[in-house]
């Protein structure tokens, strides 16, 4: 008797344990469904789509661990890239909005939400991490994210198909992250203009467009020996190997500082590309591939007289506009950095 009373209690139980069990698991799947923003591993994350209302969007592609592709065309920023794949992964839910505020927060998030669909890799067969076949890409999540909550401390975020939206914040940061989801491409385009490492140097022009007579252009050998020739007289110069080897080997990390084709007129644009100019470079490497940078001078506050003293046109002391990537690319450029690369011919010749 006491022996089935006791195998009655245990399986009494047993069986509290079972529902408590299932009651838990059914909450907790439907909290995640609702609010599992985060990411656990992104390192798998191998494509990211942002969209907003006005249908701009971005697609963000790895290819390598460290190389992403933007929108099919252009290399991504790296590190606006690790930004948003840290947002993914540290994100945390603050509380569910009160349901007092859900409908004004809803028809506000149904005018400027962004959505954004994650992507991993996956495999149709997975043996303990250590056999994969057959890879594909999953959907990892699909939400939209809204703005600022009134202190500015949250942002609102509604996973596709739910019905509550949340608050969430990142930790690290004071503040909210609707901006981190850009669907402004010029937000992920990578900076670089040059990016030729000194074994990969073959030649450079240098065009002088004010003065000629500083134009030149510098050759390398298999040895990698350096070449200085004049473009005025066509003549070969001695260099000062010291500021020669400055000179190129500056170009292996050039980077403009923003993108301009969709922040500028573009009528502004065509007029200050229909003037001279300043500077024509014309890089080549030993894959044979030519990169090309036509420089503008940017109107500025700092004021310039001629020989007679009439003023001339303000120009800026910091910046100019640059034409990059074949002519695709309006940039703005800052002399603190490209005047590494802008060395005259009198600059790199020897000294007797």
């Amino acid at each position: 008797m006491k022996k089935n009373r006791l195998l009655l209690i245990v399986t009494l139980i047993l069986v509290i344990i079972g529902i408590l069990f299932v009651v838990n698991r059914r909450y907790t799947t439907l909290d995640d469904a609702e609010s599992g923003f985060a990411i656990d591993d992104t390192s798998k994350v191998c494509r990211i789509f942002m969209v907003d209302k006005n249908n701009r969007s971005v697609e963000l592609q790895r290819e390598t661990t460290t190389k992403w592709i933007l929108n099919h065309k252009y290399l991504a920023h790296n590190y606006n890239v690790s930004m948003l794949l840290g947002t993914m992964h540290d994100i945390k839910v603050r509380y569910p909005v009160p349901i007092a505020a859900r409908d004004n927060v809803l028809k506000r998030m149904a005018s400027i939400a962004r959505k954004v669909e994650i992507y991993q890799e996956g495999y149709r067969i997975n043996l303990f991490d250590r056999v994969k076949l057959f890879p594909y890409e999953k959907l990892a999540r699909t939400y939209y994210v809204g703005d600022a909550t009134p202190d500015n401390r949250g942002t609102y975020m509604l996973m596709e198909s739910a019905e509550n939206p949340y608050v969430v914040f990142l930790p690290s940061l004071r503040g909210f992250i609707y901006p981190r989801f850009s669907t402004d491409e010029t937000n992920w385009r990578d900076h670089t203009v040059f990016k030729t490492p000194l074994q990969d140097f073959a030649s450079v022009t240098l065009e002088f467009l004010e003065k000629p007579e500083e134009s030149f252009r510098v050759d390398a050998d298999a040895e990698g020996n350096f070449t200085l020739t004049t473009l005025l007289d066509k003549t070969r110069q001695g260099f000062d190997t010291l500021r020669m080897l400055q000179f190129v080997t500056a170009f292996k990390d050039i980077r403009f500082e923003a993108a301009l084709n969709n922040k500028l007129e573009a009528s502004y644009i065509d007029s200050v590309a229909s003037g001279p100019g300043v500077h024509i470079i014309t890089l080549q490497d030993r894959n044979g591939d030519e990169f090309v940078v036509r420089t503008f001078r940017k109107s500025g506050i700092s004021k310039f007289y001629d020989k007679e003293g009439a003023a001339l046109e303000p120009m800026d002391l910091d910046r100019m506009y640059a034409y990059v990537n074949e002519g695709r690319d309006f940039v703005l450029i800052q002399y603190f950095v490209f005047d590494k690369v802008l060395r005259t011919a009198s600059y790199l010749q020897k000294k007797e």
